[in-house]
């Protein structure tokens, strides 16, 4: 999987897991995005962007599973990259 999306219990704040395709070779690298989707097509608020390890990033997959987040639809589109 390239892409996948948590979105906490209160459906506020979401996290995009997505591949650094520039790393993925030699280093497996992901981005973690924290953001929320704004309303009437304003654009995507992102607070934070995390680069890691990929066994790192799916550790934070899993604690946030924990933690009450679900795995939901994409919350914002490509218009909201850095």
């Amino acid at each position: 999987m390239r892409e996948g999306w948590l979105i906490d219990g209160d459906r506020r704040w979401a996290c995009r897991f997505h591949r650094d395709e520039g790393s993925w070779i030699r280093e497996p690298m992901v981005f973690v995005d924290l953001g929320r989707g704004m309303p009437e097509g304003q654009p995507a608020l992102l607070k934070s962007r995390q680069h890691l390890r990929r066994e790192i990033a799916e550790q934070h997959w899993r604690d946030l599973c924990r933690a009450g987040w679900s795995a939901t639809a994409p919350v914002w589109g490509a218009d909201a990259e850095p």
